[in-house]
């Protein structure tokens, strides 16, 4: 009998925490697939609208004006990615006034040609979105962690249309080394659910061919590998770039308006100097070139950190993973040739290994590759991203990911050494 009763309380511990979940996705799921949609949209249009029209490259300085203005209004400055995952691993509150003012951000950010992705805005909604479907449901402080993540697993699958990945990537990103497992169930039913919302709204998965796959031999597990190393070299250089523009220009030029200005000015002469269009907004379609037809210029990937650095350090809005898929694939493509490698492959290995060594999510930068290619070439690429993961440093895009484990060395790491790379970021 005792057996009995015991059996019937955890069923029914399980069919309560079954249905909270279930409550909690599948408004997070569709809440997050129509704004992220709308958002998807919204982008896409301004950018064609920009391509459409280049003089409005020189309105950038009045886009920045108006974000500036804008994040003062909603009391959302200095509110960011950081922001979303110190939610997930302190339960910090996150403002549903982020939603409008990154939207309204990012967007004005690509309509006038900053140098930006969308993925930082994406995490930042869904999060804002997750956490106060969290609140509006009187979840616990745990339970909103986990809305925190279903929210920006949802908002990721709806702009790209890979919600295993952002289901994966949303769980470990916050702290490197460890996975938020418990909440696995609602943020993948949060994922397909606004996938489907997409999906059902014309938006195309994002996901590319590749025309040569070399075959898994020794000889190209090691080209790939020395890829992989080089890939990191360049991380390191990405996260390098962001972070010092970050701290340095704000300290330099304090006065906001100022400094958005200043660097709006900045970001228009570079683009005269360097390429037309090429290196504003996301890039998308140089990234699909890298990939697919294994073309792109070689200082491709150097003017992309330069003046995504730029453009996030002075005020401007977006996201830093587009930008690494650029970086990486332009890399890639150059590089891989000297290796011996397929130029679209190496662009393809490119892409993922940036990805994984700027956000620190190996796991979940082997299923974008598996989600992207289709499946082509995974091993190969996987054995990229793990390279790259290991020599990319203790460092990334975001400051607020805390290392629980060593990269290189099996054990855990001891608080002394965490709160070392912490002041060492900051």
């Amino acid at each position: 009998m005792s057996n009995w009763n015991d059996f019937n309380r955890e069923a029914k511990a399980a069919l309560r925490v079954a249905l909270q979940w279930l409550l909690l996705a599948v408004p997070t799921g569709l809440v997050c697939g129509v704004v992220g949609t709308a958002f998807h949209l919204s982008v896409e249009y301004v950018t064609e609208l920009r391509a459409a029209q280049p003089w409005l490259l020189f309105c950038l300085p009045v886009a920045g004006l108006a974000i500036v203005a804008l994040y003062k209004i909603t009391k959302c400055e200095g509110v960011g990615t950081n922001n979303v995952i110190r939610a997930v691993q302190s339960g910090e509150p996150v403002s549903i006034l982020l939603v409008p003012a990154i939207f309204l951000g990012t967007v004005l950010t690509h309509l006038c040609g900053g140098s930006a992705g969308r993925e930082g805005a994406a995490l930042q909604m869904g999060g804002s979105i997750g956490w106060n479907m969290g609140r509006l449901l009187h979840l616990s402080n745990h339970a909103r962690r986990t809305a925190t993540i279903s929210g920006m697993a949802a908002f990721f699958s709806a702009l790209f249309g890979t919600p295993l990945t952002a289901a994966l990537f949303a769980m470990m990103v916050e702290d490197v080394g460890l996975t938020f497992t418990s909440a696995f169930v609602p943020a993948f039913i949060s994922a397909l659910i606004a996938y489907g919302v997409s999906v059902a709204c014309g938006i195309s998965p994002t996901n590319f061919v590749l025309n040569s796959i070399p075959n898994l031999t020794l000889e190209t597990a090691v080209r790939t590998a020395l890829l992989g190393i080089a890939c990191a070299l360049v991380t390191r250089l990405f996260c390098w770039a962001l972070h010092t523009l970050e701290h340095e220009i704000p300290k330099r030029v304090p006065n906001p308006w100022v400094r958005v200005v200043g660097g709006a000015v900045a970001v228009v002469a570079f683009s005269y100097l360097f390429g037309m269009g090429r290196y504003n907004g996301a890039g998308m379609p140089i990234i699909a070139d890298a990939v697919e037809q294994g073309v792109a210029l070689p200082w491709d990937f150097a003017c992309k950190i330069f003046l995504t650095a730029l453009t996030l350090a002075v005020g401007f809005k977006g996201g830093e993973v587009v930008p690494s898929f650029f970086i990486g694939a332009t890399f890639g493509c150059v590089a891989g040739p000297l290796l011996g490698l397929p130029a679209g492959f190496a662009a393809a290995v490119g892409l993922v290994c940036v990805f994984c060594g700027a956000t620190n999510a190996l796991i979940p930068s082997i299923l974008l590759g598996f989600e992207l290619f289709g499946g082509q070439g995974v091993e190969l690429i996987a054995l990229g991203c793990g390279v790259c993961y290991m020599l990319s440093g203790h460092h990334g895009l975001y400051s607020s990911q805390t290392f629980v484990t060593n990269k290189l060395r099996p054990e855990y790491a001891s608080h002394k050494w965490r709160v070392k790379l912490k002041q060492k970021e900051e």
